[in-house]
C-alpha cells in the first residue's frame, strides 16, 4: 500500500492507504476528522468539500494518494481555539446552519469562494457559486445571507490590513 504525507489543518500527517482510498475516507476514518461529511457518494451534494492546495475540492472524488504532499484544510482547521472563523461566525449569526449536515461543505466552499472573488460577492454570484452544494433543508436564503456577511466582514478586515486565513 502506498504511504502518503500531507499537511492536514497545519499538522504534518503520514498514512498508509490503499490506492482506492478516497480522501474523505482518509480524513474521516483514518485521521478521525469527522467534520467532513459524505452526503451522496456521487460528488453532487458538496457535503465533503475540503480545501486542498488552496482550492475547494469534493473529497469524495479525490483519491487520497492524489493529495500526497499537499496541504488539506477541513472544517476542523478553520477556528482558532474558541474563536470561530469569520465564515463560521456568520453562519451561526445568520441561522444558516439548518440541520448542519451540509454546513461543513458549505463553509469550506465559501472559504474558496471568498478567496477567489477577493471577498467581493453579491447575491447572484453567491447563488451561482453554491450550485455544487445542496442543502436538503432548503436553507439557502440564510446561507446566502451568511456568506454575504462573511464576505463583507473579511473585506473589511482586509481593508484594515488584517489577514484572514483559511
Amino acid at each position: 500500500m502506498p504511504n502518503i504525507e500531507l499537511t492536514v489543518n497545519g499538522t504534518p500527517r503520514r498514512a498508509e492507504v490503499e490506492g482506492r482510498t478516497l480522501l474523505v475516507e482518509l480524513l474521516r476514518d483514518g485521521l478521525g476528522l469527522t467534520g467532513t461529511h459524505v452526503g451522496c457518494d456521487t460528488s453532487q451534494c458538496g457535503a465533503c468539500v475540503v480545501i486542498v492546495a488552496g482550492k475547494a475540492v469534493k473529497s469524495c472524488t479525490l483519491l487520497a494518494v492524489q493529495a500526497d504532499g499537499e496541504s488539506v484544510t477541513t472544517i476542523e482547521g478553520l477556528a482558532s481555539g474558541d474563536a470561530l472563523h469569520p465564515i463560521q461566525a456568520a453562519f451561526h449569526e445568520h441561522h444558516a446552519l439548518q440541520c448542519g449536515f451540509c454546513t461543513p461543505g458549505m463553509i469550506m466552499a465559501t472559504v474558496d469562494m471568498i478567496e477567489r472573488h477577493d471577498a467581493r460577492l453579491d447575491e447572484a454570484t453567491i447563488r451561482h457559486e453554491l450550485e455544487g452544494n445542496l442543502c436538503r433543508c432548503t436553507g439557502y436564503h440564510n446561507i446566502v445571507k451568511a456568506i454575504q456577511a462573511a464576505s463583507d466582514a473579511i473585506a473589511a478586515s482586509k481593508s484594515q490590513g488584517v489577514q484572514v486565513d483559511a
